[in-house]
């Protein structure tokens, strides 16, 4: 008998246990359920608010590139605004400079219109005194050519009556001071040059040139005959110091001291100077 009530409070003592123990294993069910259902409400939340971020990344990405594009638009844009500008300022300077010429134009013709009012002459007259200076002047022209012509034909006239006069060699030839020319041939074989001076340049025949290469003296040599813008040369016996080249300067050996249509003798200290040279 006591056994069967050991038994029966055994019994009732594990069912008592298993009911508990059932209602805490139900009460983390429970609980590990509603655990459960939040954790996933929660991932669809935050899997909701990922897409909806990555949207708005998406809509940014886009609204910045929009942004870049934009920018680069501006910038060409302020750049040809930039261009325009100077460009503006170029034809606004140049605009300036039109407008100042003009006006400069306007003030130089007012002036020749004062000028001109002033003579208290017409305009034909103005033309016909024009026409006559012109006239004069071309006729002063062509006197002073005649004129050179002239007194060059009488120095060498001049020069041929001294030489039969008193011979050759008691004449001396004078040349114009400022006389520069170059050798254009040689013959060494003949022993004469021709020179780049002649009638125009005032050579006469029987002047004698000093040929010098470098600052040095070369030859001199004696004109036999003359053109009107070349003449031809022989070299001096006794002054060949170096070989003639082409190229080499000629000036007068017997420059003219002051202008003169007679021929003159040269000078003691030329004379000097020229007879140093040759030793």
């Amino acid at each position: 008998m006591l056994l069967r009530i050991s038994i029966i409070v055994a019994i009732l003592a594990g069912l008592a246990v298993g009911g508990l123990n059932f209602v805490k294993v139900k009460e983390k069910v429970v609980n590990l359920a509603n655990d459960r259902d939040n954790e996933k409400s929660m991932k669809e939340k935050a899997q909701t608010e990922l897409a909806k971020t990555k949207d708005d990344l998406n809509k940014t990405t886009a609204k910045l590139k929009t942004t870049e594009t934009e920018l680069v638009s501006t910038k060409d844009e302020l750049a040809t605004a930039a261009k325009r500008l100077q460009t503006t300022i170029a034809e606004r300077d140049s605009t300036r400079k039109q407008l100042d010429d003009t006006r400069k134009e306007r003030d130089d013709a007012r002036a020749e219109l004062a000028a001109f009012q002033s003579t208290e002459l017409t305009p034909p007259q103005i033309i016909a005194m024009n026409k006559q200076y012109k006239s004069l002047q071309a006729e002063n022209q062509f006197l002073a050519r005649l004129a050179s012509d002239r007194a060059l034909k009488i120095r060498a006239l001049t020069n041929e009556l001294a030489i039969y006069k008193f011979g050759p060699d008691q004449v001396v030839v004078t040349l114009p001071a400022d006389l520069k020319g170059k050798v254009l041939v040689t013959d060494p074989k003949w022993n004469f040059v021709v020179v780049n001076v002649g009638q125009d340049q005032g050579v006469l025949e029987r002047g004698e040139l000093l040929v010098n290469r470098n600052g040095r003296l070369v030859a001199k040599v004696i004109v036999r005959s003359v053109q009107k813008d070349r003449s031809v040369a022989n070299v001096m016996p006794g002054w060949q110091l170096g070989e003639v080249m082409e190229g080499d300067l000629v000036i007068p050996a017997h420059p003219e001291i002051k202008e003169s249509t007679n021929v003159t003798a040269a000078s003691a200290t030329t004379g000097s100077q020229l007879t140093a040279v040759r030793q």
